[in-house]
């Protein structure tokens, strides 16, 4: 029989294997994520000679600012920062609205179906998007919205993640204070503005959060719509800036600068929400 010194060694070895397993894969990661936009970061000030070089320079000879001024004059890259927050601002409106209020339906109302919509909503997560641009692009183009902020706003508008987030939120709720509440002759409408949005908030947040970060890095359907820059996103401003010159030898100063000051918004909100973001995450995930 093993002594409780002996176990509490074995006890303590195993901790601190496990804690330096941690540091390791914290590390790795680090790694991955940081390298490349150190990378982004470097070249964003690198002078082409410095870009075209073999090896790969790590330290710029020279720093070459200019790179911002070229991402924001060579383009109207304004008009595509412009865009970028008239089509997430809609976008992330209508699907944080959307995914509230039919969240609200699948758990607090009664109605006939409601399993089969759930259903729905749950095949619909399995879906890849690419998979619906083609009959979407033949719908858009019908109705005439090609080159369009429209074009671009509606069809983006499905909101099945906010819908599965916010109704496993809800069915974790305490059912006490739900039933308490309609006991006072709350309806709908009090019952969600004044009992279950107040509990919600960590949750909310990282919807909005989610939702924001893939609005404004959305690629693919803007791409497909946008026929100039007057409609483009930032995102496909990037492409066309990498493009400006021979597409074969691009300057990615610029870009490399461009895609800082397209990534510097959202990184901003997400560094001031990812508390809340990640504790409304963990929140609801466990009840489905």
């Amino acid at each position: 029989m093993r002594s409780p010194g002996a176990e509490t060694i074995s006890y303590q070895r195993r901790r601190l294997g496990v804690t330096l397993l941690g540091y390791a894969a914290m590390v790795c990661v680090l790694i991955i994520v940081g390298v490349p936009l150190f990378w982004i970061l470097i070249t964003s000030f690198k002078a082409r000679p410095d870009i075209y070089v073999q090896p790969a320079v790590y330290w710029p000879h020279s720093f070459h600012p200019e790179n911002y001024g070229d991402a924001t004059t060579k383009l109207p890259f304004w008009t595509f920062f412009g865009n970028s927050l008239i089509v997430t601002a809609i976008v992330s409106a209508v699907k944080f609205v959307l995914g509230v209020f039919s969240a609200y339906g699948l758990v607090f109302l009664r109605f006939p179906g409601k399993s089969v919509v759930f259903l729905v909503i749950i095949a619909a997560l399995m879906v890849p998007n690419q998979i619906t641009v083609i009959s979407n692009y033949a719908l858009v183009s019908q109705l005439g919205w090609r080159n369009t902020l429209v074009g671009i706003i509606v069809p983006l508008c499905g909101v099945a993640f906010g819908t599965f987030l916010m109704r496993n939120h809800f069915l974790s709720l305490p059912s006490e204070v739900i039933e308490a509440a309609r006991m006072d002759g709350a309806n709908w409408w009090r019952l969600l503005t004044r009992v279950v949005l107040p509990m919600s908030g960590p949750t909310m947040v990282a919807f909005a959060v989610v939702t924001l970060v893939n609005e404004w890095n959305e690629y693919l359907w803007p791409f497909l719509m946008a026929d100039g820059p007057e409609v483009a996103t930032l995102p496909v401003g990037l492409t066309l800036l990498q493009n400006t010159e021979n597409p074969s030898v691009t300057n990615w100063g610029p870009v490399m600068a461009g895609t800082l000051l397209t990534m510097l918004p959202i990184l901003v909100v997400f560094l001031l929400l990812q508390r809340h973001m990640i504790k409304g995450l963990t929140s609801g995930a466990v009840k489905g």
